[in-house]
């Protein structure tokens, strides 16, 4: 068995409850969407474009990707294109001239609240409690759904 399918199988095995699977379905996106908005936030004195600065999310992703691409080259791609779209929901969240971190960090608390919920539905601990990077395998846990409904292997 790959590493990437014994993590996620390790993943799961907190995760039968119907309605906690459901809350992970939803909050897991939404922080990680939100841990990429709190870095968006922190710029650094570089320009990408004329409106867009280099910024702590472009430098965490690129690690966040090295971590993927060496698991599953195939869930690298999913995970490479939704944090693309994570990292242009943050610049449209900007340029509605709303604070990028102000929203992260509500979305961020009000996510991990419900992800608690679940788990106390599940009547399971995090898996991050014990390993802290199952909270990089919730993302690929949730990834994987996906591919399997479109036939893609990992």
């Amino acid at each position: 068995m790959s590493k990437i399918q014994s993590l996620l199988d390790e993943y799961g095995a907190s995760h039968q409850n119907a309605t906690n699977k459901l809350i992970h379905w939803i909050c897991v996106p939404l922080i990680f969407f939100s841990v990429v908005g709190l870095f968006y936030s922190l710029e650094l004195p570089f320009k990408i474009t004329e409106t867009m600065n280099f910024n702590f999310a472009i430098v965490m992703l690129v690690a966040v990707m090295i971590y993927y691409f060496t698991l599953s080259r195939t869930l690298w791609i999913g995970m490479l294109l939704f944090s693309a779209v994570c990292m242009m929901v943050c610049y449209a969240i900007n340029a509605a001239g709303l604070l990028v971190w102000l929203v992260s960090i509500v979305i961020f608390v009000l996510a991990w609240i419900a992800q608690f919920y679940g788990h106390h539905l599940e009547g399971k601990k995090p898996s991050f409690l014990r390993d802290v990077q199952f909270l990089l395998i919730g993302p690929a846990w949730i990834m994987s759904f996906v591919y399997k409904k479109l036939g893609i292997t990992l």
